[in-house]
């Protein structure tokens, strides 16, 4: 049962600012740095209004070390999250750049109009060998602000030129208005696309991640990507006892009809201040069961809301790691094709790259033959 509270902020997750774990003065970081003392205000009180911050990185990719995760490397075009989603394991990253991982992390938005560019300068080296490369990993590429910067796009633009294989994943159906791209991708072998998807309840939704696509809008894009050949996983991360874990049958049957290849999934992990932010969320909106929610979490990893152990932390332990686990099998031997994601074509891009150098040093070198017969006139 869902309670009403007088300074409840609507439209976004954390409802909390907690301090920088980094930093004394976390918040003197940034609130100098604003151009008037309405700025400051207004990111030191309840105002949920959105502030883009252009940063200016030397470098794009970041190298994945953890056996975990099905890539090598990941880019994030942006840092920070306007979906708000309460469970974010990403929040804590806000702290490396003196924010908030509570409201600054969905308030603050810092964005790499850059990012394309040092994009394809890393490809073009001459010592980039192919690998999986995750565009995402740390904040939804899709957020709101890629409406209107295409910086995703851009990044697309330069994995279909180079013929390099990518893998997305996103809670935003903005992710049709590349499908021109992603269909591309997709006749070469070249993109996996992940659509998280948490819950088919659009009330439990709307509340626990705020500013994502509904429901029935995930749905149609994995309709129609599906429809053009994209190859689709379904993320139902993380999955929370006491809040979906009972919908996981239900969901691979929704999305294994619709055209989903695959499903994978994620048990709750609360690290950093997410157990705090969680916690206030839970009590503010599920009252009744919020204590039966954090007990069964903790059952999951070793008592606690957090396990940071490779190969333990994302699935979890004991008997509710079990069942969930459990019911995932079922579902995926009912409902999902055997063969799954199709592999990705890691031959095409020697040759694309070859070529794209070959143009830039044409486009470079001056034309001598013209510019002989010029001067002998």
């Amino acid at each position: 049962m869902r309670m009403k509270h007088e300074n409840y902020i609507r439209g976004r997750g954390a409802q909390l600012n907690p301090p920088n774990r980094y930093l004394a003065q976390s918040l003197t970081l940034y609130t100098d740095d604003l151009a008037t003392d309405e700025e400051r205000r207004e990111l030191l009180t309840h105002n949920p209004r959105t502030r883009l911050v252009e940063v200016f990185p030397k470098t794009i990719l970041n190298k994945v070390n953890s056996p975990d995760l099905g890539f090598s490397w990941s880019m994030n075009p942006y840092q920070g999250c306007e979906h708000g989603c309460i469970y974010c394991y990403a929040r804590n990253t806000h702290e490396y750049w003196g924010y908030s991982a509570g409201k600054d992390f969905e308030q603050i938005i810092l964005i790499k109009r850059n990012a394309p560019e040092l994009l394809r300068k890393a490809l073009l080296h001459k010592k980039w060998k192919p690998q999986v490369i995750n565009l995402a990993g740390n904040t939804d590429i899709y957020q709101p602000a890629e409406r209107s910067l295409k910086i995703t796009r851009q990044c697309l633009m330069v994995f279909a030129e180079l013929k390099h294989p990518v893998s997305l994943i996103t809670k935003n159906a903005l992710v049709l208005r590349d499908l021109d791209i992603l269909a591309e991708l997709a006749q070469q072998n070249l993109v996996w696309v992940t659509l998280s998807l948490t819950t088919l309840r659009q009330s439990v939704k709307s509340i626990m991640e705020p500013r994502t696509s509904s429901v029935r809008a995930v749905l149609r894009a994995l309709e129609e990507l599906s429809a053009a050949d994209v190859p689709v996983n379904i993320n139902m991360a993380p999955i929370i006892p006491a809040i979906n874990d009972d919908e996981i049958l239900e969901l691979v049957k929704t999305v294994a009809t619709r055209g989903a290849k695959q499903v994978s999934y994620i048990v709750v992990r609360l690290n950093g201040h997410n157990g705090m932010l969680f916690e206030d969320w839970l009590r503010k909106n599920f009252p009744d069961r919020a204590d039966k929610v954090l007990n069964r979490i903790k059952s999951m990893h070793g008592g606690k809301v957090n396990d940071t152990m490779y190969g333990r932390r994302m699935k979890g332990e004991g008997e509710w790691a079990t069942l969930i686990h459990r019911q995932m099998e079922l579902a995926r031997r009912r409902y999902l094709p055997p063969e799954g994601m199709p592999p990705l074509d890691f031959s095409l891009f020697e040759k694309a790259r070859d070529s794209a150098l070959n143009m830039k040093q044409s486009s470079t070198q001056p034309d001598l033959f013209s510019a002989h017969s010029e001067n002998s006139f």
